[in-house]
């Protein structure tokens, strides 16, 4: 399983979401870093160089390296790409 790493401002990112949706969040990406499953999509523009995990309406966007998972933004598909 990899390391995962949240950058400080996505724990407040997290609870702003109603619970039961960030509970399923932080499972999918608990799964994604034990097993490299989920809805995952590399991104390009002004996204470059991130992956995107979709869970639901919400987006993840992480970096990953051969070890860790680095968790830099969980918002709302609307917000999302803005």
């Amino acid at each position: 399983m990899k390391k995962i790493h949240f950058e400080p401002e996505v724990p407040a990112q997290v609870r702003a979401i109603p619970q039961h949706v960030a509970m399923t969040i932080l499972e999918a990406i608990h799964r994604y870093a034990d097993t490299g499953s989920g809805r995952v999509k590399a991104l390009s523009g002004e996204f470059e160089g991130f992956l995107r995990l979709r869970v639901g309406n919400h987006r993840v966007f992480f970096k990953e390296t051969a070890d860790t998972v680095e968790i830099h933004r969980v918002v709302d598909r609307k917000d999302a790409y803005r």
